[in-house]
């Protein structure tokens, strides 16, 4: 995949060839590398950003589910060519809000409306024995793959089906959805120590890092080292000047002193790129991670 220098544009390739981490009959894929003739855009767009989408030259928004849904919308909009109707559509019975349509969208190819829920999701592997179920968990452990996945599918990709929101989108003016998709790609984060199988819904080619414990991240070299900030946990991640070690020591600091999960990229210089690319991606999580706030699985 190319590199782009402007990270919106690398954030809106990666998402066009990322993996999913749920695969059914309601998974959005596109499955294709883009067009050639969208590909010298992108290279256009990469040298003058200011004359592509607004996007490319917004400060992103702090909270990555926000971002993560301006650049679905730039996608499928300026990139796919899909008509946008509606974003954060509200569905509501008697002033109680039941829920929210992600996306609604024409699709150019058959002109049928789709509704699309969308989620970026990172979740870490965690097996307590050998005689347990590994089980995947979000890096502050209050979130679930398989609740998350169950919800899309049992309630927010359900929700056109309800006559609240057969309303709602008629009194908009807009035909009602003829399909639902889920599109719900991010990472994989597999434990150091121990090999973990995939979880059953989610296809192999997904993305992968790796995740281990502060006192064994003291143990290797870090010298190559960078702390992904978000928005940038959309990868991959770039930079035309080395690793900075010091920086890296003060992030896992940073792990101990506030006991938070982070995510890092180990770099390698690329010649004839100009720059340091990420060759992989790894959490480093404190001792006493998942710790308590891991709800235990539901039955």
């Amino acid at each position: 995949m190319t590199l782009y220098r402007v990270p919106a544009l690398r954030h809106l390739a990666w998402m066009h060839q990322a993996g999913q981490l749920f695969q059914g009959p309601q998974s959005i894929y596109f499955n294709q590398p883009l067009p050639g003739a969208m590909v010298a855009k992108f290279r256009h767009w990469d040298e003058f950003p200011e004359e592509g989408p607004a996007l490319l030259t917004e400060t992103p928004h702090p909270r990555l589910g926000l971002y993560f849904e301006r650049l679905y919308a730039c996608l499928m909009r300026d990139i796919l060519g899909w008509e946008l109707l509606a974003t954060n559509l509200p569905v509501r019975r008697n002033g109680i809000t039941l829920g929210e349509l992600d996306f609604l969208l024409r699709n150019p190819h058959t002109q049928a409306i789709e509704h699309h829920e969308i989620a970026i999701k990172f979740y870490l592997g965690y097996q307590p024995t050998q005689k347990d179920d590994p089980w995947w968990y979000g890096p502050n452990s209050s979130d679930r793959l398989d609740i998350k996945t169950r919800r899309l599918l049992e309630h927010q990709s359900q929700l056109t089906r309800r006559p609240e929101t057969v309303a709602a989108i008629a009194e908009r003016g807009f035909g009602q959805p003829q399909k639902c998709g889920i599109f719900m790609p991010g990472y994989l984060f597999y434990p150091t120590t121990d090999p973990m199988p995939a979880p059953l819904q989610t296809p192999q080619d997904h993305q992968r890092g790796h995740w281990l414990y502060l006192d064994q991240a003291h143990a290797l070299d870090c010298e190559h080292w960078v702390a992904l900030r978000k928005p940038h946990w959309l990868g991959p991640w770039l930079q035309p000047e080395p690793p900075v070690r010091a920086e890296a020591e003060a992030t896992l600091e940073q792990v101990q002193l506030t006991a938070t999960p982070r995510l890092f990229a180990r770099l390698a210089w690329v010649p004839g790129s100009g720059c340091w690319q990420e060759v992989e991606r790894f959490f480093v999580v404190p001792g006493h991670w998942p710790g308590k706030r891991a709800f235990p699985p539901e039955k």
